[in-house]
């Protein structure tokens, strides 16, 4: 049960009813079993590894609670680590373990047959793998108590509009809101039918609206090039951001309808004028957590530059695996800590000349214009290898950009929308939807749109509410396209 399905759209009044209708001791046990039941609907063969999953870590918290010593607890943190990330790596790395070793060994001349198995992986393991290893590593450094209720620690792993492509939670934020009393909030709940309604808008007329024509070509990348992969790769630049954060938005609009606060995951990323601004606003809690449990364990920036480069790379190409079982996933990982070295050297270069120098505002206008156009460009052609479905695609496609597009602009145009069978008015749609979003996203750098709205007057307000849900049903009535969330497969 996905939320861009009809089943969905059943699914939530009723719980939202049963929810608030039950007595305030129980309704966390009415959220855990219809998140129990969200997951089975979904993935009923891998349920029992959520459950096993969720027990080991539970009980290796409660066992590290009892410890007196950081060895002690130390043992029960690593080895509930070690089972969690094990379940990951067997379901979503093993077959890409042994066919990147029989590569491996065929650059020595040794014949070496993979051996694959037909794995399909569990939804949300990901997910709900880092939300177990956050709170074994949060419990450890006392940051959270430990749960020593099975149930009620259940239910922050597998609290439904999360687990299976996050935001990912944190313990000492999310866990006891579900126990506290938190009374029936009418204006929480507009604002997360308004966060709901836009991430719908994201999904359903941008984002699957785009896939169409990314699919085409990323499904026969050698017989084009030019102006058509660049159009591909902007357009996949704005597909997998409105899915996925259209998925964040539905989630979190979810959880707002039973008075629960789920992390923010976006903050308007393609305004960003740096790689590293881009990270702060984009899945932040993925981000967050790759800062707090990998990049400073690994020691962050205290150690020096060098060490702090390093850890910068490592971190990023553990994203970007984390993110797919294959190369392309890794290098994309890779680019983006790369671009964050290169941009650590840039800026202690130019640092001094703009503490020294008060620039005219023009300039720093169009400074700060020149940061995003680069940096825009940057992230646009990182996301070709996250795309591609090799490495030979990808490269194909950065390397094939340029073709024609300079000396022959309104040829290569033309060609493009031939390629892409894109009429004009189908354009015009695209770039309306584009525009909204950026729009959107603009005014949000200074502005909580969705207070905005709740400021206005009722009818102007539900006018645009309406309109809205009306452009969204006579889109997917007339042509739409209902895909799977992007993320849903990490």
């Amino acid at each position: 049960m996905l939320f861009n399905t009809l089943d969905f759209l059943f699914f939530l009044p009723i719980v939202f009813g049963i929810y608030w209708a039950s007595s305030e001791r129980i309704r966390w046990i009415v959220l855990l079993l219809v998140s129990w039941y969200f997951y089975i609907s979904l993935n009923a063969q891998y349920f029992p590894i959520l459950l096993f999953t969720t027990f080991i870590s539970w009980a290796a918290g409660i066992s590290m609670s009892k410890e007196n010593t950081q060895t002690g607890k130390k043992k029960f943190m690593v080895f509930a680590t070690v089972v969690a990330l094990a379940f990951l790596a067997f379901f979503k790395y093993f077959n890409f373990m042994t066919e990147s070793a029989a590569s491996f060994a065929g650059f020595f001349g040794l014949s070496m047959q993979p051996y694959t198995l037909k794995l399909v992986q569990p939804a949300g393991i990901s997910f709900y793998t880092f939300m177990t290893v956050s709170y074994l590593a949060d419990v450890y450094n006392g940051k959270v108590k430990a749960q020593t209720n099975f149930a009620k620690y259940a239910l922050h792993i597998s609290f439904f509009p999360q687990v299976i492509a996050g935001p990912i939670g944190r313990a000492p934020e999310l866990m006891d809101q579900f126990f506290e009393k938190r009374p029936f909030d009418v204006e929480k709940a507009e604002s997360g039918l308004r966060m709901m309604l836009w991430g719908y808008f994201k999904k359903l007329i941008v984002a699957d609206s785009l896939s169409v024509y990314v699919d085409m070509i990323y499904g026969a990348v050698p017989y084009y090039f030019g102006m058509t992969f660049i159009m591909t790769s902007i357009m996949y630049t704005f597909q997998i951001y409105c899915d996925f954060s259209g998925y964040s938005d539905i989630a979190i609009g979810v959880a707002r309808l039973f008075n629960i606060d789920l992390m923010s995951n976006f903050k308007s990323p393609y305004f960003s004028r740096s790689i590293r601004e881009f990270w702060s606003r984009w899945h932040i809690s993925l981000s967050t957590w790759f800062r707090d449990y990998v990049y400073i364990p690994l020691g962050g920036s205290r150690k020096g530059e060098f060490k702090k480069n390093r850890n910068q790379l490592v971190t990023m190409l553990i994203s970007g695996l984390w993110h797919g079982a294959a190369w392309t996933f890794v290098i994309w990982g890779g680019l983006h800590g790369i671009y964050q070295i290169i941009e650590g050297l840039c800026r202690k270069v130019f640092k001094k000349k703009e503490d020294t120098a008060e620039r005219p505002k023009a300039l720093v206008i169009a400074g700060n214009f020149l940061h995003w156009a680069v940096t825009f460009a940057m992230i646009d052609v990182a996301w070709v290898f996250f795309r591609a479905k090799t490495i030979d695609d990808a490269f194909f496609i950065v390397t094939h950009m340029h073709n024609g597009v300079i000396l022959h602009f309104a040829d290569a145009w033309t060609k493009m929308m031939v390629d892409m069978n894109l009429t004009v008015v189908a354009l015009l749609k695209v770039l309306a939807a584009i525009t909204a979003l950026m729009l959107y996203d603009f005014i949000s750098l200074k502005h909580d749109i969705s207070v905005e709205l709740s400021k206005l007057k009722m009818p102007l307000r539900w006018l645009i509410y309406i309109s809205l849900t009306a452009v969204i049903i006579i889109s997917e009535l007339h042509g739409g396209t209902s895909q799977t969330f992007i993320y849903f497969n990490f």
